[in-house]
């Protein structure tokens, strides 16, 4: 599972000309999942997001998290955040989850992130999406959760 972080002034995102998801200082969150993502990635990724810092104390540090600034997050699903761009000019989709097993798993990390006492906008997923956003740095952090080895390994 891959999630790309960008620490924002602002964002939104929208659906059909529709603001579906809106929020002020905190994260945008694109959320790729991959093949061999489960429920474990899923709450995994949701604690490092939540726990992430990467905004500025009163030192100007990257000390704090998302919550400890009042900040929201906009998780927005990405499959093309799994994509295989290793070789040629196209990317390879492969290595993304199916959308039914995806869509649960991003819905797990917006639960997760929530119980964590985050405000949580969102995207719709599996739709044509129009992402706005005021990257503030700009800084954005690319976090992985990799899969389960299978058992034996």
């Amino acid at each position: 599972m891959k999630a790309l972080l960008q620490r924002v002034g602002r964002a939104e995102v929208r659906v059909d000309g529709e603001v579906r998801g809106r929020i002020g200082p905190g994260l945008l969150v694109l959320l790729g999942c991959e093949r061999g993502d489960g429920p474990g990635q899923a709450d995994r990724m949701s604690r490092r997001i939540a726990g992430y810092r990467v905004f500025p104390d009163r030192d100007g540090r990257t000390n704090l998290d998302v919550l400890q600034v009042g900040g929201s997050v906009l998780l927005v699903s990405q499959f093309t955040l799994a994509a295989d761009t290793r070789k040629g000019r196209r990317p390879s989709f492969d290595p993304a989850l199916p959308p039914d097993r995806a869509r649960e798993l991003v819905a797990r990390v917006g639960t997760g992130l929530r119980e964590r006492g985050l405000r949580v906008e969102e995207g719709v997923f599996g739709a044509r999406m129009e992402v706005e956003l005021v990257n503030l740095g700009p800084a954005t952090y690319l976090l992985e959760v990799p899969p389960e080895p299978p058992d034996g390994a």
